[in-house]
């Protein structure tokens, strides 16, 4: 099916809003309990409404609400008007340019700005950001401008941005190839055992909450995704890593260390906004209360990219500090471990 489609009951153009493939070990499941669980802030009703007025597709056909998917069915939710962040308005939103050229800029995106729009995030993003700063940006194979890859809304860090269709293609081809090098820091829970790592497992999407990924050790369930990991920092309960990504999988390193026993740091969406590690006492609480108010937000900041530049082939390397907020949370951290854990294993 396209993107978009001419039904012959409406007669009247449908556009693709969201599609999905069921992933294998998918147990049979209504589709409007499947959709709830990907779709953000959408509910049953509005599920089973879309449903009823043939707007939910398995398949190419469409189907009612009651219709149980299956592995490997492609479910797409169709409407009469284009997704929202098809139309881009130009926002005058400041930028944090690290470097520029003719041909690309690097951009130290801040935490808590969306990269491109999506459901409930249709203003205020970085591309609408990049629309306002740049014309005729080229367009990725999302029909979204500059955009080489991407970064979670709440990580920080480094961006590169594609200004020439050349650089667009040379650029992605380093992602794909796993030749980009990039390394993130990362605030996790526990003890890290060993002091260097590497973690494997193909991702997919949870298959109880649609909207977290999951490592699967079937491998024909979703994709492979190596993350390699080496101990920078231990504070006792947490520990300061540095990842580097030799895949670049949606949730990457937050599914790989949640796999691992060793979620990030206040990460509300695989569970490190909970007191995973530590001890009972009051006290104890309160300072990680106050550390989630310092960082509120998952540990997690792209610290270095590298590729190699698309026109003049030069190998670049670039290199941020970690933000404020991630810094105070260290320093809040340093300060606990020498002056807490000692006493608190005696006690």
């Amino acid at each position: 099916m396209n993107n978009n489609i001419v039904t012959e009951d409406l007669d009247q153009e449908l556009y693709e809003h969201f599609k999905f493939e069921v992933p294998k070990g998918q147990a049979p499941l209504r589709i409007d309990k499947y959709l709830m669980g990907l779709i953000q802030n959408a509910t049953r009703n509005k599920i089973q409404t879309a449903a009823s007025e043939g707007a939910v597709f398995v398949n190419e056909v469409a189907v009612k609400s009651n219709y149980k998917v299956k592995a490997l069915d492609v479910v797409q939710v169709m409407l009469t008007h284009p997704p929202y962040e098809n139309h881009i308005v130009a926002e005058n939103i400041a930028l944090n340019i690290v470097y520029e050229d003719d041909t690309l800029l690097l951009i130290n995106k801040e935490p808590g700005m969306v990269v491109h729009p999506g459901h409930g995030n249709y203003t205020g993003t970085l591309v609408h950001a990049l629309a306002y700063h740049f014309d005729n940006l080229p367009m990725n194979s999302s029909e979204r401008p500059g955009l080489v890859h991407r970064i979670d809304k709440d990580t920080s860090g480094l961006l590169v941005i594609a200004k020439t269709e050349a650089a667009m293609t040379h650029l992605a081809k380093q992602f794909e190839a796993k030749t980009s090098e990039r390394e993130y820091v990362a605030l996790v829970w526990g003890n890290v055992a060993q002091d260097a790592g590497t973690i494997e497992g193909n991702l997919a999407r949870h298959l109880k909450d649609r909207m977290q990924m999951a490592v699967f050790a079937d491998p024909e369930i979703g994709k492979p995704a190596i993350t390699h990991y080496k101990v920078l920092e231990r504070f006792g309960y947490v520990t300061l890593i540095s990842c580097q990504l030799e895949t670049g999988r949606t949730h990457q390193i937050r599914a790989h260390l949640k796999h691992i026993g060793h979620p990030l740091f206040n990460d509300e969406r695989y569970g490190g906004h909970l007191i995973l590690k530590g001890t009972t006492f009051t006290k104890y609480k309160q300072f990680i209360d106050n550390c989630f108010k310092v960082l509120p937000r998952q540990a997690l900041h792209a610290k270095t990219l590298g590729f190699v530049h698309p026109t003049t082939s030069e190998m670049m390397r670039f290199d941020t500090d970690l933000p404020q907020d991630f810094q105070d949370c260290i320093e809040k951290w340093r300060g606990y471990s020498k002056s807490h854990l000692t006493e608190e294993e005696e006690a």
